[in-house]
């Protein structure tokens, strides 16, 4: 095991694109960081450069305490996981695990030892005959990890690993790495575009937008307290619900719009916001997550002044919860997110959901009253994106 350090790290091709912009990152010794935002962040590039497989531009990069910016792929001591499996099919599982050991001409019994401890780790013990063609998505995919575990590495590579797998597994197998890195305790780095991944999966977790690196927190540290626009969008699913408003009132009583209908902000906003204060009379981004967001008839506590009535759009039954689509008349907020759906709003309105509780009876075409939990909303500076902390 060891600790990753990328230290200004830099990416710049022949052509002039710059991939990744000064990034630095400590990994610390058996953590399972992720690293996550959408295609063509700069993700993949910064992990192949950890490998060694893509040359660093700029900037220092340790493993283990050493420098390794100019050693070889094969003298990094670490093992890297692909999203195609990159198996031999005319080997067998029991050689295509032991196969990197084989090349290092470790001795037989050392090379069995070693192969039928990953197998058991991985549950592949009664597979170990069949080659990858009999073998199912996730089987596949527990043999490409075993290869890495056999070497023994101080670090795992990752490199969206899952995508491949239908929705099911992938849930399945993202619960199957986490506890095999847990139970091995090896410095993990794991590429993935899936938040949800990210948010289940991960020690910590990096969100990077065009090779710069947004924030690094814990998962739940990161969905309660985003830095900027673009990771409270793209952290959360549904989507956090982003739009234009102003704050009026004077700053001991403020009031925030959702369109044409105002809210009142609960006092709990100001002790965990303090420096919403300065903000009274000025326009600002508030966010609501969906799960923020009450049907009246099933908690009618929720005061008057802090409701709006809509119109239900669309109703999504999910069994566990109720998804409730309608609109305000506000002006959506710009994440910066490339692969953000284009309808969630325009220049005068905004598509919102509401993640409610399976008991609710909204129906489509319904207007109803909506409470907001105003003490948890989310409010950012229109001009420049950033979270309203301190």
């Amino acid at each position: 095991m060891a600790e990753v350090v990328l230290d200004q790290i830099d990416k710049v091709y022949p052509n002039g694109f710059h991939a990744v912009h000064e990034l630095s990152l400590e990994v610390e010794d058996g953590e399972f960081l992720v690293l996550v935002g959408p295609s063509g962040c700069g993700k993949s590039t910064a992990l192949r450069m950890i490998a060694g497989l893509e040359e660093i531009t700029s900037g220092k990069l340790t493993i283990g305490g050493r420098i390794v910016n100019d050693v070889p792929p094969k003298d990094r001591d670490i093992a890297m996981v692909f999203q195609n499996y990159a198996l031999y099919p005319h080997m067998t599982v029991f050689d295509n695990i032991g196969f990197a050991l084989k090349l290092k001409k470790m001795p037989k019994d050392e090379i069995d030892t070693r192969v039928r401890e990953a197998a058991r780790i991985l549950e592949l013990e009664e597979n170990l005959e069949r080659k990858p063609g009999q073998l199912s998505g996730g089987q596949r995919q527990r043999v490409a990890m075993g290869r890495a575990i056999v070497r023994q590495p101080a670090a795992f590579l990752m490199d969206e690993p899952l995508s491949n797998l239908d929705a099911k597994l992938r849930v399945q197998m993202r619960a199957e790495i986490a506890r095999i890195q847990r139970n091995l305790g090896v410095t993990t780095i794991y590429v993935t575009h899936d938040q949800t991944e990210a948010m289940t999966m991960g020690d910590r977790v990096a969100v990077l937008k065009d090779g710069v690196l947004q924030q690094i927190d814990a998962p739940q540290t990161m969905y309660d307290r985003p830095h900027n626009l673009f990771v409270a969008a793209f952290i959360g699913s549904p989507s956090m619900n982003l739009f234009e408003s102003q704050l009026t009132g004077d700053d001991g009583n403020l009031t925030v719009d959702i369109g044409s209908q105002k809210v009142a902000l609960d006092p709990a906003s100001f002790e965990r916001r303090p420096g919403l204060r300065g903000y009274a009379g000025q326009r600002v981004i508030v966010g609501i997550r969906p799960e923020d967001i009450d049907d009246l008839e099933l908690d009618p506590t929720i005061p008057e002044d802090q409701r709006i009535r809509v119109e239900i759009e669309l109703v999504e039954a999910l069994g566990s919860e109720i998804m409730a689509h309608f609109t305000v008349d506000a002006p959506a907020a710009e994440t910066g997110d490339p692969d953000a759906v284009e309808e969630v709003g325009s220049e005068r309105e905004t598509k919102c959901v509401a993640k409610l509780d399976p008991r609710s009876r909204v129906k489509l075409r319904d207007t109803v009253e909506l409470g907001i939990h105003t003490a948890r909303l989310h409010f950012f500076d229109q001009s420049t994106g950033a979270a309203i902390w301190d």
